[in-house]
């Protein structure tokens, strides 16, 4: 589906936009209709019913951002090697099969459904994130012949390292989807930190 669609603007929506199209859809629909399609009129806003629908079951089961924010603060707080636990955990617990490979550019190597992406994660904690380990990441997918990589930064990355990242089949993960992927593989102490 396309980003710009109708529906796909509608499912980042608030839930209730959807149903309020719903509404003013089936009401136009059978006030405008002649009378043998009225019916059909009425029932022309179910597509957005389901929409509305999908958008209230996302939007009800997503995290709220203070939980967001404590997990990032409790993988912060995180020594390497167990950050890197928890994220193979969190890649496991997604279906994929997690390899730790340890090359200059990549960590882990995950596969699901016969594709494979390289997962760097050594400089997750950074404050600033340039091309280089990109470029390192770049040079381990290319040397393993992966479908793409996968760069963890809980920090923002540089204009140049973003645009670099998007040239070259590396995905970022974000903060938000990172605590999103590793919140169940905390120590409950570490979650209240």
């Amino acid at each position: 589906m396309s980003e710009k669609s109708l529906f796909a603007v509608l499912l980042r929506s608030p839930w209730w936009v959807s149903f309020t199209v719903a509404i003013v859809v089936g009401v136009a629909g059978f006030m405008l209709l002649p009378d043998r399609f009225k019916t059909v009129g009425a029932l022309s806003g179910l597509p957005f019913v389901v929409i509305g629908s999908m958008a209230f079951w996302r939007q009800m089961r997503a995290p709220n951002p203070a939980r967001i924010e404590a997990t990032l603060q409790a993988l912060a707080a995180l020594s390497s090697r167990d950050f890197l636990h928890a994220l193979e955990a969190g890649y496991r617990d997604e279906g994929y099969a997690v390899a730790r490979i340890g090359l200059d550019g990549a960590d882990l190597s995950i596969s699901k459904a016969g594709r494979t992406s390289l997962v760097s994660c050594k400089r997750w904690k950074a404050a600033t994130h340039g091309v280089e380990p990109l470029r390192e990441l770049n040079t381990a997918i290319t040397k393993l012949d992966a479908n793409q990589g996968i760069y963890v930064a809980v920090n923002a990355l540089s204009d140049a390292a973003t645009t670099y990242a998007s040239k070259n089949s590396i995905r970022l993960l974000p903060g938000n989807a990172l605590a999103l992927l590793t919140r169940d593989h905390l120590s409950p102490a570490k979650q209240r930190a």
